[in-house]
């Protein structure tokens, strides 16, 4: 323990600092692989709505098979394994046709294929467009890469087809600041979202310039929301439809919406959720009918709940059906729903574990570990009560800590 605090001055850290990043990256470890202990290959749970997933180069070198963090541990331990996040619909593979002679050792009954999976070049380790494996071993250094919520591939930021790196909606540390991004090759499928409000797109601060007098100009900060109808004026729409507010829209019953009510109207009318679909159109037109453009859309960056938005009137569910894209009104799909669950089960295993522990000691034993955790706690609150928190702490300091502690038990004993 002791080893982890160096008293070289470039290596020293205050002790909320190292708290907080030993708690980050722990809890880094378990949102990934969604709170999954790794003990039961999950197979038999079917095409789970989102899971870790791993590619075994090793077994599979094509990548065309995925198995899941268990399998990754027991089946596949000393292999070449690629951790891919999470992937939705999936089913473990571990053990199939896909393995040649190779069963899985936690659950050799399973089908020959599971038809239902999907799988990209992130299975072999290629990613983006460039094709590139991450981390990329020409790459000095390395950029984290962004995820598209439709293929699920990754992509550097300079191969979102942006203007700039600028254009990624991002907090004054450089921290992201959206949900969801649909790269450029899923923006032309996702072009209805234009007809949404711009508020489902995520602002950027974008510099632009402007003439304040003949001879100086002046930079200012103008709000701008990446693949958005605004962003997009002065281009094409994907889908081409009126764009005065004044002109006629029919709506998915038929009906005539005119002016604002086209525009703004429809919106305050959004479906309810939880009640099930409405035959109440949000969109006001009927996307299965729309004409699509052939040029090509801009990436989109999109805000916080933007998927609660999205119409679920039964022309623009079956529109969703078409186009393969009806997991965007699964709140379980998000990734947020995914680490919240993952939250909730890291949680209750930590409970589970407290209580298995002590349940398996005498009395005595389980009142010397309770008693020996309030001490240790209480030495390090009073140790710390007079503690200058920015101060690095040394190894000298943790020694004291348990020194005093040692003290306090012989003086009891």
């Amino acid at each position: 323990m002791a080893d982890a605090f160096e008293e070289d001055g470039e290596n020293t850290v205050s002790i909320g600092e190292f708290l907080q990043d030993l708690e980050e990256q722990e809890l880094e470890a378990g949102l990934v692989l969604g709170g999954d202990e790794g003990k039961e290959c999950t197979y038999s749970k079917g095409y789970m709505k989102r899971q870790a997933i791993f590619s075994c180069l090793t077994c599979t070198p094509d990548g065309n098979a995925g198995v899941c963090t268990a399998c990754s541990l027991s089946c596949h331990d000393g292999h070449e394994i690629l951790e891919l996040w999470t992937k939705r619909n999936f089913r473990c593979d571990c053990g199939n046709s896909k393995f040649g002679e190779f069963f899985c050792k936690l659950d050799a009954s399973k089908d020959v294929e599971n038809t239902k999976n999907s799988y990209n070049h992130n299975f072999k380790g290629s990613y983006c467009t460039c094709g590139r494996p991450y981390p990329d071993p020409d790459v000095e250094d390395q950029l984290e890469n962004l995820q598209c919520c439709i293929c699920e591939d990754w992509f550097h930021e300079e191969h979102l087809g942006l203007e700039s790196s600028n254009m990624v909606p991002r907090d004054d540390k450089g921290e992201p600041q959206f949900e969801d991004l649909i790269c450029q090759g899923c923006a032309t499928v996702c072009s209805f979202l234009k007809l949404y409000p711009d508020s489902i797109f995520a602002p950027v601060q974008q510099q632009t310039t402007t003439n304040s007098s003949k001879d100086k100009e002046v930079v200012e900060d103008s709000p701008l929301t990446v693949g958005s109808s605004n962003e997009l004026r002065n281009g094409s729409s994907a889908i081409e439809t009126p764009v005065t507010d004044d002109s006629p829209k029919q709506d998915c019953n038929g009906k005539t919406v005119l002016g604002e009510n086209a525009a703004t109207n429809t919106f305050l009318n959004q479906c309810n959720t939880d009640a099930g679909p409405s035959t109440k159109c949000v969109v006001g037109l009927n996307l299965l009918e729309a004409p699509n453009s052939l040029e090509k859309s801009k990436s989109m960056f999109l805000s916080k709940d933007w998927r609660e938005v999205l119409c679920r009137c039964p022309n623009c569910i079956e529109f969703y059906k078409h186009k393969g894209l009806t997991f965007l009104l699964d709140k379980e799909d998000t990734i947020a729903e995914y680490e919240k669950l993952a939250k909730q089960k890291i949680a209750e295993h930590e409970q589970e574990q407290s209580a298995e522990l002590l349940n398996n000691l005498g009395h005595v034993e389980k009142m010397e570990v309770l008693t020996g955790i309030a001490d240790l706690k209480d030495e390090i609150g009073t140790y710390l009560a007079s503690f200058d928190p920015s101060k690095p702490v040394t190894s000298a300091d943790v020694h004291k800590i348990f020194e005093n502690l040692a003290q306090k038990r012989r003086r009891m004993s």
